[in-house]
């Protein structure tokens, strides 16, 4: 009779001679390494173990295999026709842009931001967004790897030995095997290289994907040529934004960072999820093992620091999707009679996220998604009406001006009785806004 909780009499073994007993690693290393039999002190058998994960061992530097990742990704883009696009669609784009910029000197304080346009193919914008996301993933996938190491208990890691870097290995061709998904389902639907809110190429470079953009113009009772000016407006808006803010950049990306310090691995609710997955998994299948590898396997509860940087993303999304919707409203209002049904179009594509979204979000567990984008425009354009557009443009000298949430749930409000910025003279304010105008780089 077994008088030791946790283990059957068909265990066999007293739970020390297995140190990964109780822990995801039990469930990971049984499934990829079990069938061939394990080895001394119960761990799996190594040379089985890597002829059965030699596919997520490739060398590789930093916790994510990008050579993996982009792979995956190209491959998921080349399963729909990919075009390079035209020069008659580069010199579209190029006027487009040219266009756009003009429009919006009449409404924003911050000048064109915009040093080069490009028409992208899908497989382009892989190759032009990948520096961004490796600052955005790798954060959160290092502080995965080295939660799931500190989830190992003390004994394991006394004995596991050579264990810890292939497990580290392993986990960081998974991560790679989820992000070059996402990445993939993203490509195929992104309109611009601004169009999740971040700045993810080289600054000043306005690029446009004329593929997605003729997919999206096929479902709106509008013309191709009104979509392209349309979104070449909201790209110019973004690219003054970034270019003449310059802290910005890293405030968002900081956001990110903040979120991936966050993680937290509970031992055991992953070892529930992981016996969930690994449930009838057949470690010598290709197919079953990318099943394992799309599903999400690092897909972990958030913990409240994690919950607080997200929500700390989104308010700022919003508010950069928000003032860029303000401002194109204005560039557009006299000019575009579509616009009004363009606006909508886009507020509700941005604000709800698409399946790209929803995927990239729920393999690598980040969301990118201004949810208050309709509460961040009507704060903008309040300001603008009581305040005038080098007030609303002033709020982005430094973040500790920006609106927060709370002002979200009340946008007429924000400032309402003020009549400068808080702590500023006139002169003061004219002279930190034309300082932040005329630095070229922004410093």
């Amino acid at each position: 009779m077994n008088d030791k909780p946790g283990q059957t009499p068909d265990d066999g073994n007293d739970p020390g001679e297995n140190p990964f007993k109780g822990t995801p690693f039990e469930q990971i290393f049984g499934a990829l390494g079990g069938a061939a039999g394990g080895g001394a002190a119960g761990l799996p058998d190594l040379g089985q173990l890597f002829s059965q994960i030699q596919f997520l061992m490739q060398p590789h530097e930093g916790p994510v295999n990008w050579d993996f990742a982009l792979d995956i990704a190209r491959k998921a883009v080349a399963q729909a026709p990919d075009p390079t696009p035209s020069q008659r669609e580069r010199d579209a784009i190029a006027d487009a842009v040219r266009l756009a910029d003009h429009w919006l000197d009449d409404t924003t304080v911050f000048p064109s931001g915009v040093t080069s346009t490009a028409a992208w193919s899908r497989a382009e914008w892989l190759v032009g967004t990948t520096e961004v996301w490796k600052v955005l993933v790798e954060p959160i996938a290092e502080s995965s790897v080295q939660a799931l190491g500190g989830a190992l208990p003390e004994e394991a890691r006394a004995v596991s030995g050579p264990l810890l870097g292939i497990l580290g290995q392993a986990v960081g061709g998974m991560l790679a095997a989820q992000v070059g998904s996402g990445l993939g389902a993203l490509a195929a639907e992104v309109l611009s290289v601004s169009d999740i809110g971040l700045p993810l190429a080289a600054p000043g470079k306005a690029a446009l994907v004329p593929a997605n953009i003729s997919e999206f113009a096929a479902g709106l009772d509008v013309t191709e040529d009104d979509v392209r000016l349309y979104l070449a407006l909201r790209e110019a808006a973004h690219q003054r934004l970034f270019a003449h803010v310059p802290w910005l950049r890293d405030h968002l990306i900081g956001a990110v960072a903040d979120y991936a310090r966050g993680i937290e691995i509970n031992a055991q609710g992953m070892q529930a999820r992981i016996e969930e997955q690994m449930r009838g998994l057949d470690p010598t299948n290709p197919e079953s093992m990318q099943q394992l590898l799309e599903g999400g396997m690092f897909d972990l509860p958030r913990s409240p620091a994690q919950e607080a940087a997200l929500q700390r993303l989104e308010v700022t999304l919003a508010l950069v999707e928000g003032w860029v919707d303000e401002v194109v409203g204005q560039a557009t209002a006299e000019r575009m009679p579509a616009a009004g049904k363009l606006q909508e179009a886009f507020r509700r594509r941005r604000a709800a996220g698409g399946p790209a979204e929803e995927t990239f979000a729920s393999l690598v567990g980040l969301e990118l998604r201004p949810r208050r984008l309709r509460d961040a425009s009507t704060l903008w354009g309040s300001l603008r009406t009581r305040q005038g557009v080098e007030a609303r443009d002033g709020v982005w000298m430094h973040p500790d001006l920006l609106p927060t949430a709370a002002d979200l749930d009340d946008p007429l409000g924000f400032r309402e009785d003020a009549t400068a910025l808080p702590e500023l003279s006139d002169e003061d304010f004219d002279a930190e806004l034309k300082k932040l105008l005329d630095s070229p780089d922004g410093e």
